[in-house]
Parts: structure tokens; sequence; C-alpha cells
């Protein structure tokens, strides 16, 4: 593995084989189980742990509670079979725009 987000996808294809393959003592194939409203209670759970976390300033903390979030977030997609590198992908788009204009142009083709 050569980047940081080497680790996502590792964590991503057993995510994927916990959903192929699950188990009874598989946390991640009980969220697959539970379907798209559990895991977005999980994802809107580790969300608020992160803005507690941040507000805190612990950086052990922080850090850990962000972990959570991603992997739960990496389950949503898994779910909903959205590879990761479409996520890198519209990162990538956004590079050198305007976080404004970004967001302006998406409010604009909401409205066409």
């Amino acid at each position: 593995m050569t980047g940081n987000n080497d680790i996502l996808e590792a964590v991503y294809q057993i995510i994927l084989d916990r959903k192929a393959n699950p188990t009874d003592s598989s946390y991640t194939a009980s969220l697959m189980r539970g379907g798209i409203d559990k895991i977005l209670k999980k994802v809107g759970e580790e969300a608020t742990e992160v803005v507690i976390a941040g507000k805190g300033g612990v950086r052990d903390e922080i850090v850990y509670e962000t972990a959570d979030l991603l992997f739960h977030l990496l389950v949503l997609l898994g779910h909903q079979n959205i590879q990761p590198s479409a996520v890198y992908d519209e990162l990538r788009r956004r590079l050198g725009i305007s976080g404004l204009e970004e967001k302006a142009s998406r409010n604009l083709s909401d409205h066409l």
C-alpha cells in the first residue's frame, strides 16, 4: 500500500467481503442486515461524536471518533455499491475551486 487512501480501500474491501459473506459475529454484517436506516443512524451518531470530540479539543478523541465516522461512511458506500474512488474523484474535481463557487454551482444546477 502506497497512499493514505489505501487504508480506506483496504477497509472498504473488508466491508464488501462482510456484505457478501455475512456472519453472525460480524458487526459490519449486522449493519448491512439492518439496512439503510440502521447504517444512516450510525453515520449520524458518529458524526455527532466527531462534533463533540472536536468541541472538546482532545486530539486522540478527535482521531478515534473520525476513524469511526470514516468506517461508517465506508459501510454506507458499500451498502449503496459506491466505490470510494467516486468520492476521491469528486474531491479531485473540487481542488482549486472556491468552496463558495462550488456550492453556488450546485445550487444553480438544482434550480435548472
